[in-house]
């Protein structure tokens, strides 16, 4: 299977995400001292700076905080695309993501409006988490 645009690199720090997502589970990096749910992970909490990371499967559950339309290629793989949607979501448990709908942009697309996460098998090997109207 071939996507045909640009796909997320072997960051080692992100592959339980991925493995989750091929199973089609949304997982946030929680941080084991303070309870700190947070993405994208990093190797120490945000918020006390512990090495203490696991992953935590959440909901799915999200409210639509803002989107973008491109109607510019900045890689020239894209042009076919165009015009596509970018949105930033605030999931139920609190992190931020930022991701794609996947299908075309709701037609009541609005702040505030609750989505949920649907999964994109993209290739063999790669999930990805997009959202749709709830």
């Amino acid at each position: 299977m071939s996507y045909g645009t640009p796909l997320p690199d072997g960051d080692p720090l992100m592959e339980p995400f991925w493995q989750n997502a091929r199973e089609h589970r949304l997982s946030v990096q929680c941080c084991r001292d303070c309870g700190d749910r947070h993405f994208p992970p990093s190797p120490v909490c945000p918020s006390c700076l512990s090495e203490e990371q696991d992953w935590e499967v959440v909901s799915g559950k999200a409210t639509l905080i803002s989107w973008v339309t491109f109607h510019r290629a900045y890689w020239d793989v894209l042009q076919s695309q165009l015009p596509y949607d970018v949105c930033l979501v605030a999931l139920e448990e609190g992190p931020l993501l930022m991701s794609n709908f996947l299908g075309p942009r709701p037609e009541n697309a609005r702040e505030g409006l609750p989505l949920r996460v649907a999964f994109d098998a993209v290739s063999d090997h790669l999930t990805l988490p997009k959202f749709v109207a709830a």
